[in-house]
C-alpha cells in the first residue's frame, strides 16, 4: 500500500535584521553551496542551488523549494524563512522553475497539470519528479527522503509536485497557494477582475526570464489606467 503524503502547515516566523537592514549572521554560513543544471526528461536544464551542511556526519533528508522569483538570494531564505530547518542541518535544494532566471525552457504562468495518462507532456510536476530523481542520485549522503515547501506561487509549485509525486517525496507544506483565480484569489475578487494587480503581476512575471517590474510614470495608478489609450 502506498503511504500517504504528509502535508504540513507551518506558521511564518520573521527574524529581525541586523543594523541598517543587513541580515544578521545565520545558519547558511555553515553550509557549502553548489550550483548545478539539472536535466529534465525533455532535455531542458533547470538551475538549482544546493546547500549541504559542513558538519554533516550521516544521511540527511533534502528540503526542496521551487520558485519563479530567482534563487540568487537563497541564502536569505535559509537565514530567515527556513532558519529553523537550517538550524537542524538539512540538505537544501533551491530551483528556478522552467523558463525563469537561470533555468532553460519557456515559462508558462501556472502551467496546467498534464492530463491523467499523458506520459509525453511536461508540467511542474514532471520537473519536480525529475529534479528529485537527479538529487537522489547526485547529492552525497542524502537519505532518500525529500520535503517541499513554499508560499504563494512557491506554494503552488509545491502542491503541483504532489499530483504525481516521486516516491521519495514524503512531506509537503504548500502555504497560501493560489487555487481559484476566479473566485477568491488575487486576480479576481468573487468574479470581479482586479485590473491593477492582474496587469502589474502579469507584466512582472512575463516580461522576460528575470522578474521585472513594469515601469509606471506616476504614483496614482488609478489615474494611469484611466489615461491609457487617450
Amino acid at each position: 500500500m502506498t503511504r500517504p503524503l504528509l502535508v504540513v502547515v507551518l506558521a511564518a516566523v520573521v527574524f529581525p535584521a541586523g543594523p541598517l537592514g543587513q541580515q544578521a549572521p545565520g545558519p547558511a554560513e555553515r553550509y557549502t553551496v553548489q550550483d548545478v543544471m539539472i536535466p529534465t526528461r525533455d532535455g531542458t536544464k533547470l538551475f538549482t542551488r544546493i546547500y549541504t551542511p559542513n558538519d554533516q556526519n550521516g544521511p540527511l533528508p533534502i528540503v526542496m523549494h521551487r520558485t519563479p522569483y530567482g534563487n540568487d538570494g537563497a541564502i536569505g531564505r535559509l537565514n530567515v524563512y527556513m532558519r529553523a530547518l537550517a538550524d537542524e542541518g538539512y540538505i537544501f535544494a533551491f530551483q528556478d522553475i522552467r523558463g525563469k532566471f537561470k533555468s532553460e525552457g519557456t515559462f508558462v504562468m501556472q502551467r496546467p497539470a498534464r492530463k491523467a495518462g499523458d506520459s509525453q507532456s511536461i508540467d511542474e510536476g514532471t520537473d519536480t519528479y525529475d529534479t528529485i530523481d537527479w538529487l537522489l542520485q547526485n547529492v552525497p549522503q542524502n537519505n532518500g527522503r525529500v520535503g517541499m515547501l513554499g508560499i504563494s506561487y512557491d506554494g503552488w509549485t509545491t502542491i503541483m509536485g504532489a499530483i504525481e509525486p516521486h516516491p521519495a517525496l514524503k512531506a509537503i507544506s504548500p502555504q497560501a497557494s493560489p487555487s481559484d483565480m476566479w473566485l477568491g484569489d488575487d486576480f479576481h475578487h468573487n468574479g470581479a477582475f482586479r485590473l491593477s494587480y492582474g496587469f502589474e503581476y502579469a507584466a512582472m512575471m512575463e516580461s522576460g526570464k528575470d522578474v521585472q517590474q513594469f515601469t509606471f510614470d506616476r504614483f496614482d495608478l488609478f489615474g494611469w489606467y484611466l489615461d491609457v489609450g487617450r
